[in-house]
């Protein structure tokens, strides 16, 4: 299966799970988006390594993570979205040290936390892309993070990605309004809702 490379564009609050973002994923030689819901925590690890200019005081998580890896030589090379089941996707970090290379299985917000602290590339299988990838029409004042302050002052105590919280549900709804509910999300630039619409219509597909 060919791989496809994909990159970072932004990062959306979403408006109806409290305490989650969106997390939007870029088809770099393509138009479709990858949109994927993960928490609070994870947000603000993401954004702040791809706001340069911020340095925590103290290591977060993933920064005690980088730390520890480098001490022992260890590096990311890339990350790999390798599937999606039940609108959950899965991901692998490909390490290597002394030039032996190790798969280490890792949720994928974490992965990605990690991969952009590793400056390693972001991948994902076409077959999943093609599931999953939606047509977003992005409004560039407002498709990098800049609502930074808001995702740094967020508590991190709410759910993560994958958890087994509240969404709303889509099961009593037909698949053409499915497909209706998705247009409209994408029009409304609604990231979160739009990931958990074509999650649902993933499920019933696939």
């Amino acid at each position: 299966m060919s791989l496809v490379k994909l990159s970072i564009k932004g990062i959306s609050y979403s408006q109806t799970q409290n305490g989650a973002y969106a997390l939007i994923l870029n088809e770099v030689d393509g138009d479709r988006k990858l949109p994927i819901v993960i928490g609070a925590f994870e947000a603000q690890s993401i954004a702040i390594a791809l706001e340069k200019e911020i340095k925590p005081p103290r290591p977060l998580t993933h920064d005690l993570f980088k730390n520890f890896a480098e001490r022992f030589d260890i590096v990311i090379k890339q990350v790999i979205i390798h599937k999606l089941v039940d609108g959950v996707f899965y991901s692998s970090m490909i390490c290597e040290r002394d030039k032996i290379e190790e798969i280490i299985d890792a949720r994928t917000s974490d992965a990605i936390a990690l991969a952009l602290r590793f400056n390693a590339p972001i991948f994902t299988y076409k077959n999943i892309l093609d599931k999953a990838g939606i047509y977003l029409k992005v409004n560039p004042e407002t498709e990098n993070p800049e609502n930074l302050d808001d995702i740094l002052s967020t508590p991190e105590t709410f759910g993560l990605e994958g958890s087994n919280e509240p969404k709303s549900s889509y099961s009593t709804y037909s698949l053409s309004e499915l497909h209706e509910m998705l247009e409209q999300a994408v029009q409304d630039e609604d990231y979160e809702k739009a990931a958990n619409v074509r999650d649902e219509i993933s499920k019933r597909e696939s």
